[in-house]
């Protein structure tokens, strides 16, 4: 538990660095955008920390096995959207600009990961509420 007051209390002292510095912004002061930017750095690094830190104390209290289960079929749900993509260059509205294949392919990989797992997750809902309603 003393884990989680030390990031409670790091999340207070950068809110009230954020306060301060967003009132600097409000009041006219334009060296207070580059502080923002390196509070949101810190935020993002203090989170990405936690996050890694409570998921690695998750899977080594929990079963492993079902973590890489799940792991394993998360990388083939990515597989399967890898093969599906297509590596057409595409034009870029703003710049004009063309992407790379690799790029393409790589946005396209993206998309159908979203699509599958969007399916999933909605197939999953409807059969969990369809159980709930035949198991009363």
């Amino acid at each position: 538990m003393a884990l989680h007051k030390i990031f409670k209390i790091i999340g207070i002292v950068l809110g009230l660095l954020g306060v301060v510095f967003m009132a600097m912004l409000l009041t006219g002061n334009e060296s207070a955008q580059d502080y923002l930017i390196y509070i949101g750095y810190i935020v993002f690094a203090v989170t990405l920390v936690m996050v890694v830190l409570f998921v690695l104390k998750g899977v080594f209290q929990g079963d492993i096995k079902k973590t890489l289960i799940s792991l394993g079929v998360f990388l083939a749900i990515i597989l399967v959207s890898y093969v599906l993509a297509d590596n057409t260059p595409m034009q870029l509205p703003d710049d004009g600009g063309m992407t790379s294949e690799t790029g393409s392919k790589w946005v396209g990989t993206g998309l159908y990961t979203f699509y599958i797992l969007a399916v999933v997750a909605v197939g999953l809902m409807v059969f969990s509420g369809f159980k709930k309603i035949t198991n009363r």
